[in-house]
């Protein structure tokens, strides 16, 4: 199933291994799982939304590493100090907007008001328990995820041109929580699960964990900022065949008509799964698309984003339309 459809432009056909940058996502993903054991497929999900210029929300138990894989990925990257610029907000329910976005504090010597950014003004931003917060909280974030800036009053300033989220939720401890609203759900390109390692991983971290605490003391940084900047842009070249664009809005739309599906995804929903689509075939060292990508990033990219009519349809919905479209690109390429 892997070699399909891009075949047919002579252009695309070609791995881009030989590409400095894209070799180095390789040693990214190593040097996070040395810290991050057990599980390589969610590292390459959250690089797949910091490379397709989104952010992800990770949902899961407390103690999966959630923490300490955002922390993991920041020190991985240089920026013009030794590490990219790495903040986290633990989100509480007496959180306010000024703490995250800054404000104004009067300056007695110039007689004059100056603005002391907040920590929202970085690279890579762990917001701890995102939904802890008020929804007025939550808000502040809506426009930063989505423009990648900042407006306070009649002034607008620019976050960093690498500016990456990835919010944490537990999903069983529900009391005192605000359900994050349907707006900022949207602009997490993936929501992920950690889960539980296998027994055998589990068994390593215990025999191993004073080697990767240090580890983790000692991370290396991998890439830097020029690094991750050149991948998105070789991501927006990708290619991607007119027959995976007509997968993507047949899922689209399959969502909107499915009867277990009360609301479907949005157009924006397959923008998000194109950009996504583009950064995980870069990953991978490819110039173009194939329907196992479609496979593996239809679901966390999706889900989400849909109301369900009960948990049997949560739990087959999704991979059912999926199952359609792959079932129809394997047709097309049988018959080439």
């Amino acid at each position: 199933m892997s070699q399909d459809l891009e075949h047919t432009s002579p252009n695309h056909t070609q791995t881009i291994a030989e590409d400095t940058s894209r070799k180095n996502i390789d040693v990214l993903i190593e040097n996070i799982g040395k810290v991050v054991k057990g599980h390589r497929e969610q590292i390459i999900q959250i690089i797949t939304c910091l490379i397709a210029k989104g952010h992800i929300l990770l949902e899961d138990n407390p103690g999966s590493g959630k923490t300490v894989m955002a922390k993991t990925l920041a020190h991985s990257l240089s920026g013009e100090q030794a590490h990219s610029d790495f903040k986290r907000i633990q989100f509480t329910p007496d959180l306010l907007p000024m703490d995250l976005i800054g404000s104004h504090l009067y300056d007695e010597s110039n007689k004059d008001f100056i603005f002391k950014k907040g920590p929202l003004f970085c690279n890579i931003l762990l917001a701890d328990e995102i939904n802890r917060a008020s929804p007025k909280v939550q808000s502040a974030l809506l426009e930063c995820m989505a423009e990648n800036q900042i407006s306070i009053g009649d002034q607008t300033y620019k976050l960093e041109d690498l500016f990456f989220v990835i919010a944490t939720q537990n999903p069983i401890e529900m009391e005192g929580t605000y359900p994050l609203p349907n707006a900022q759900l949207d602009r997490f390109f993936m929501k992920i699960s950690f889960g539980y390692v296998s027994e055998d991983i589990e068994l390593e971290i215990y025999k191993k964990q004073l080697e990767i605490q240090r580890s983790q003391d000692t991370v290396e940084a991998v890439l830097n900022m020029k690094d991750i900047l050149a991948l998105r842009s070789k991501a927006e070249e990708v290619h991607v065949d007119d027959e995976i664009i007509k997968s993507i809005n047949n899922i689209v739309r399959g969502t909107r008509e499915h009867s277990g599906i009360i609301l479907g995804a949005s157009v924006r929903s397959g923008i998000i799964l194109l950009k996504c689509l583009r950064a995980y075939a870069v990953i991978h060292k490819r110039n173009y698309v194939i329907e196992d990508d479609l496979a593996a990033l239809v679901k966390p990219v999706l889900q989400h984003r849909l109301l369900f009519k009960n948990l049997s349809a949560e739990g087959s919905a999704i991979d059912s339309i999926v199952k359609t479209e792959i079932s129809r690109l394997s047709r097309l390429n049988l018959k080439k």
